[in-house]
């Protein structure tokens, strides 16, 4: 298989918020999102007749940006392609 056909698709994203209930307000009546939990810092978000426990992961930060990203790909094989390509431009992956 091909790297183009590695990524399965997206997993799930972590956004940073300074401003957590505005934002939480946002994605919930606007976008249409549904509260599948929260803890202390964080809400967990998801679509409607989406399969798994979340898509956005909205979190408490002093700042705004992007936690982290999380794919689905296609194989082991991939999973190993992907992984070496993210390594080599520098960004840091974690497996869970």
């Amino acid at each position: 298989m091909s790297p183009a056909n590695d990524v399965a698709h997206l997993g799930h994203v972590e956004l940073y918020t300074d401003r957590f209930d505005e934002s939480l307000d946002f994605f919930v009546r606007v976008y249409g999102l549904t509260e599948s939990a929260r803890d202390e810092d964080s809400a967990y978000l998801r679509a409607f007749d989406d399969y798994e426990f979340h898509t956005l992961k909205l979190t408490r930060h002093h700042t705004t940006g992007v936690g982290h990203v999380a794919y689905r790909v296609s194989s082991p094989e991939a999973l190993e392609r992907r992984v070496a390509a993210i390594d080599e431009s520098g960004c840091k992956v974690q497996r869970s």
